[in-house]
């Protein structure tokens, strides 16, 4: 391992060197491109923070394809310009403003940790500094959600996942240049869901108010 990396933890390091010797070697022009030109992604995706649903990964994007915005439970708030830290807000902002990204997609996931501790109450983290703040504008969705008695809580922590998609995918509206946008046919928003122990990417039917069959690709023989 080289000594200039060492002193980060080893999983880092590995795999730094396996980029540089991988990726980064079949790809420099790339990187030396996108270094001098910037970047110009035409998707943002905003997704959770979960180790396990990397939009990067599901969706196998390459360098300067994606513009991505990491938050617990991937939540969009409303439209608020006040003097307080708005971090999403400011991303979309500079998505739109900067980048002119054309779509925008919201993506969940399954086993959200953020949407668990809505449902459940079952983390200490619920009453937390931060997480419980953030968390709060769920809480009424999580409410509103018709929940079947004897439906299982993982079944219940997905549809509360599939409601709070669709609860960001509104608050977006609530950006006047997300939504001068979105009527001038300048910018296409989305919601999508991914099942992370099938691997499967469940997408949603704004016009129907419906999720869909869960997109299967299967793989080459």
């Amino acid at each position: 391992m080289n000594e200039n990396i060492s002193i980060l933890p080893a999983i880092l390091a590995e795999g730094y060197e396996s980029f540089r010797t991988n990726r980064y070697a079949g790809e420099a022009q790339r990187y030396e491109k996108l270094a001098a030109k910037g970047q110009k992604p035409k998707t943002m995706v905003i997704a959770c923070c979960d180790s396990r649903s990397a939009p990067e990964t599901i969706f196998d994007a390459g360098p300067g394809e994606l513009f991505v915005i990491r938050n617990v439970a991937n939540l969009v708030p409303p439209y608020a310009p006040d003097e307080k830290h708005h971090s999403t807000s400011a991303a979309l902002e500079f998505a739109i403003h900067g980048l002119g990204v054309q779509h925008i997609v919201v993506m969940g996931h399954g086993k959200c940790g953020g949407i668990a501790s809505v449902v459940t109450d079952f983390t200490p983290l619920t009453n937390s500094d931060f997480i419980g703040k953030w968390m709060g504008d769920v809480k009424d969705v999580a409410d509103a959600v018709e929940v079947a008695e004897g439906t299982p809580v993982h079944e219940h922590c997905k549809m509360v996942e599939h409601a709070s998609v669709e609860h960001s995918i509104a608050n977006l509206r609530t950006f006047p240049w997300i939504r001068s946008r979105i009527q001038n046919g300048e910018l296409s928003i989305h919601g999508a869901w991914f099942d992370i122990a099938l691997g499967e990417l469940h997408v949603y039917d704004e016009a129907n108010g419906q999720w869909m069959a869960p997109v299967v690709i299967e793989a080459a023989a």
